[in-house]
């Protein structure tokens, strides 16, 4: 009996005392976060760091002598074009993957960037003296007019796997792509429909390049709806039991990836595959926390560019390859890749 005794109060002893548990697990669950607010702080600063250092390489980068004439008029407008069409083309894609719920859809694969090279030329057709900002109006109805349709189809057709969407939105931009060669050649604007199909920044001086800015404003927007914009991707009936207006979201995440497409087309021309890869890139490292990729969505946007720019620029030095072709090779197979790695 004093054994069981003993042996009873020993082991009462030996436990540790219920109140420590909570207070243990309390400190660790409020560490943990404080870690990772501090490691995403220190992140994002190095990834800013990395940007202002890529930002420099293309002002020094160039076949002029840098002086204050060049640097103000040429190089500066070009880095500003460079990052606002980086950041806001690739928080386009974002919210079009949100919104479409497929992680395969961006603007040059839904035929968003095709129907706004259409807008462009029914403009240059009927109004060829009209200003650029009337020319970015034609573009972006356009656009989503054309995202409109593009939503209409996968409506109708079934969708049995999450590629065909992507090929859908491909073929219905070939068809629009075909039909509006086939007017600019009657028309005798191929060049101008060349300069809107293949991004190219060599041209981008100061006073042809601040249509941009509204890009950017844009892209701020789309930062601040961001929680919408995943609500709404979720579905109409989610969306409305939780109080949301499903088609006014829908309509306004929209409304940016036209005008932001049609701002970068009539600008600097096409830039293919970016809100394709810069987001699922971003999505595969940090997740699918919206509000949390945006800042990096534009990061790495508009670091990409500034990147392919720099090898469009040094890879036949003194001569300029068009920076949509380096975008084109590189987007290409990283969606191969990304293709393999979902398919698996």
């Amino acid at each position: 009996m004093s054994l069981l005794t003993i042996d009873r109060s020993a082991t009462r002893a030996a436990a540790p005392t219920p109140a420590v548990r909570p207070r243990t697990a309390g400190a660790a669950a409020s560490a943990a976060p404080r870690r990772s607010r501090t490691g995403n702080a220190v992140a994002m600063i190095a990834g800013l760091v990395c940007l202002a250092v890529l930002a420099a390489g293309s002002l020094v980068v160039g076949v002029a002598d840098l002086d204050a004439n060049v640097l103000l008029n040429s190089r500066l407008p070009r880095t500003i074009a460079l990052v606002l069409s980086g950041s806001a083309l690739a928080v386009s894609g974002q919210i079009m993957q949100l919104l479409t719920r497929n992680v395969f859809v961006e603007p040059s694969t839904a035929g968003t960037m095709e129907f706004a090279t259409a807008g462009l030329l029914v403009s240059a057709l009927f109004f060829p003296g009209a200003p650029v900002v009337v020319k970015m109006i034609f573009g972006a109805v356009a656009a989503l007019l054309g995202t409109a349709l593009f939503l209409r189809i996968l409506a109708v057709v079934p969708l049995r796997d999450m590629l065909v969407t992507p090929l859908v939105g491909m073929m219905l931009g070939g068809v629009v792509s075909a039909g509006v060669t086939f007017v600019a050649y009657r028309m005798d604007l191929v060049q101008s429909l060349s300069s809107w199909t293949t991004g190219d920044f060599s041209a981008v001086l100061a006073g042809r390049y601040e249509l941009l800015w509204i890009a950017g404003a844009l892209t701020v927007l789309a930062a601040l709806l961001a929680d919408r914009f995943t609500v709404a991707g979720m579905g109409e009936a989610f969306t409305t039991n939780l109080g949301l207006n499903h088609r006014r979201t829908v309509m306004i995440g929209m409304s940016v990836v036209a005008v932001v497409s049609a701002t970068v087309v009539v600008t600097v021309g096409a830039l293919p595959f970016l809100g394709l890869v810069v987001p699922n890139i971003v999505r595969n490292t940090i997740g699918d926390n919206c509000r949390r990729a945006v800042p990096w969505v534009a990061l790495l946007g508009a670091a990409f560019v500034l990147v392919c720019d720099l090898v469009s620029r040094m890879v036949i030095h003194p001569f300029e390859m068009p920076i949509g072709t380096v975008m084109g090779v590189t987007g290409a197979i990283a969606f191969l890749v990304i293709l393999l790695r979902g398919r698996r």
